[in-house]
């Protein structure tokens, strides 16, 4: 069994890359002599669970590095580190092309191919407990929603494949890109045919798969996008605005210390809804393993107590915090010292000048074999659900005070009444937000996103200032590779045939 569970793998890993227009064999236009189906694998309650499984398996894989690439690498909070770039200047210089064009959707479609089988074979399999099969239901609606969600804010229109592909023809596998409006209103479905399955109002266990409340955190943040994006107005906002407090159950709080909640050894905490698993022995490690510092350069002469701090160096820093992060916070904010440390030494003439900055938010644990960077991905959690509920608000003309001084009160502590937030109009709060976003977020595949619902990134984006006659920059291009492999997929304007 386990030989045909292990072959069945790989048949929906090879049409899932099918989906995404790439064929196993690199060749999509033999016809082959056979057809391969995985009907026969989904019979039991366990097939099922296995299936499970595998996507968030796969869901992973995106998420050591390419969601972060998509939601910040070009937001103008990341610069040249310490080490060789490898390219990663493309993104922050905001100079990406169909000839580096980032990562592809490839492997989205992937877990998308997952989300499908589910759909398509769970509803006949019998379960012990039905509430069991409900939730899983619910499980592969949010997941798909979030992979096509996640595409189109990344691409605009995409191929929409609602179905699993199990054969090899030209009318399944090569797909036109549908209509962005086509997408979210895909998106907007799953959200509420999940909504509608899922058994209870809890939060999943360890918060490393999708819950009720965290399916409505992002049911919230798409109806936050449309209401912005895709002229959906007043009535998506009060859609997300009702979402997001649904999602705000009682079992959630913000932690006392800001640096707790990302600590290997505190994953799955009161603040987070969902996060992604990442643990030493079942994954590799993720992205900040390239923003922090390698042990042979970290300087003897830097001051002692950064030097205590940094502790047991690790990783690469290919690139590390920007000026737009660094000069953001108060020395009285905790989340400075959480997110980032800025690492200085002596110059010939004794004065102090900077050497480096390193992201310490994501900082993995250290063993004997190093420092590992294996700290869980959060996708929402407790404080960017406030924000959320306080962006809604305040878009509809409601006081978003509440929710931005709770988040207020834990960063400021003893000197919040010098940052107690006030009602300055919806101008005012809306940057008031965005920034409040920038310093509770960073470094969590937020901000470009951010920007982008704000309208803000030509404004904000240092490598994008004195460029609003591209706004064609707001998506990014889509890879020669995929393109030459489907020749129904047409480039983003702005790139080029």
């Amino acid at each position: 069994m386990k030989n045909i569970k292990h072959k069945l793998i790989q048949v929906a890993a090879c049409l899932g890359v099918l989906l995404a227009v790439v064929s196993c064999t690199g060749n999509l236009e033999l016809t082959p002599t056979s057809e391969i189906t995985v009907a026969g694998f989904w019979t039991t309650e366990d097939n099922a669970k296995g299936a499970l499984n595998g996507m968030y398996v796969r869901f992973r894989d995106q998420s050591a590095s390419n969601l972060f690439t998509w939601g910040e690498g070009r937001s103008g909070t990341l610069t040249y580190g310490l080490q060789a770039s490898e390219g990663l200047e493309r993104y922050f210089e905001n100079t990406v092309d169909p000839n580096f064009a980032g990562p592809d959707w490839l492997r989205m479609y992937t877990v998308v191919h997952d989300a499908n089988l589910l759909i398509e074979y769970v509803p006949g399999i019998g379960f012990t407990n039905e509430a069991d099969k409900n939730r899983m239901l619910a499980e592969a609606y949010t997941m798909r929603a979030f992979a096509y969600f996640t595409m189109a804010k990344t691409w605009g229109g995409i191929p929409l494949v609602t179905s699993p592909t199990e054969g090899y023809d030209a009318e399944t596998t090569f797909r036109e890109r549908s209509s962005v409006d086509a997408v979210f209103a895909q998106v907007k479905e799953d959200l509420n045919t999940a909504l509608s399955l899922y058994p209870d109002n809890s939060l999943a266990a360890g918060k490393v798969s999708w819950s009720k409340p965290a399916a409505n955190a992002l049911k919230g943040d798409v109806y936050l996008w449309t209401a912005k994006q895709l002229d959906g107005g007043n009535t998506d906002l009060q859609t997300a605005l009702e979402a997001l407090q649904e999602a705000d159950i009682a079992e959630l709080d913000l932690l006392p210390n800001y640096d707790d909640i990302f600590r290997y050894d505190n994953k799955g905490n009161n603040e987070i809804l969902m996060a992604v698993h990442f643990r030493d022995l079942e994954s590799g490690t993720n992205y900040n393993s390239g923003m922090y510092i390698r042990d042979d350069q970290i300087p003897a002469g830097a001051d002692p107590e950064v030097i205590d701090q940094i502790g047991q160096g690790g990783g690469l820093n290919r690139w590390g915090p920007s000026p737009v992060v660094t000069s953001a916070y108060t020395n009285g904010d905790q989340r400075k010292n959480a997110t980032f440390l800025s690492i200085s030494i002596p110059n010939e003439d004794g004065q102090m000048e900077p050497y480096a900055n390193i992201v310490t938010k994501l900082r993995g644990y250290i063993d004997p074999s190093g420092r590992r960077f294996l700290d869980d991905v959060v996708l929402y959690r407790y404080a960017d659900l406030l924000l959320m509920i306080a962006e809604a608000k305040n878009a509809l003309g409601m006081d978003p005070s509440e929710e931005m001084n709770k988040v207020r009160l834990r960063a400021y502590g003893e000197d919040f009444e010098d940052h107690r937030f006030v009602d300055m109009g919806q101008l005012a709060n809306d940057e008031a937000i965005l920034e409040e976003r920038l310093l509770e977020l960073s470094f969590e595949g937020k901000r470009w996103w951010d920007l982008v619902r704000f309208d803000k990134e030509f404004e904000l984006v240092p490598s994008l200032q004195g460029r609003e006659n591209e706004q064609y920059l707001t998506l990014w291009p889509i890879s020669l590779n995929t393109i030459s492999l489907n020749s129904k997929i047409t480039q983003n304007p702005g790139y080029g045939n």
